[in-house]
């Protein structure tokens, strides 16, 4: 199963029927995504939580700016691999996309910035 399909799905379903609260599974790679919806304002706050032996992710949506469209770039079947001038702009750079890079998982301006390519996880406005 594609985690990060699975996390994408229970956002847009949560901000569809307006719930604020949401839990999902715990990884890394989540983790870096959702710090990078709540710098840019999609989600107020994350959480990791301890149960047993299982961690999840309790976050909470924000009211102010929710999330009308929300894509998975790159899937399992096929990879999207972008080169430092070709990072892609949604909306005109109005949207955000998420790149992961050989430094860490970060939006396509920050990777434009940096001058580092790599591979196109999603995007969200």
């Amino acid at each position: 199963m594609d985690q990060i399909a699975d996390l994408l799905t229970r956002i847009r379903n949560a901000s569809s029927v307006r719930k604020s609260e949401i839990t999902v599974s715990y990884s890394k790679m989540k983790e870096a995504i959702l710090d990078i919806f709540k710098r840019e304002g999609f989600l107020a706050s994350t959480e990791v939580i301890q149960d047993d032996n299982k961690k999840f992710i309790k976050l909470v949506i924000s009211d102010k700016k929710l999330p009308a469209h929300l894509r998975q770039i790159s899937k399992p079947g096929r990879r999207i691999y972008v080169k430092n001038k070709e990072v892609p702009k949604p909306l005109r750079g109005l949207g955000t996309i998420v790149i992961s890079t050989s430094t860490g998982v970060v939006t396509g301006r920050e990777a434009a910035k940096k001058g580092l390519g790599g591979e196109v996880i999603c995007e969200i406005w």
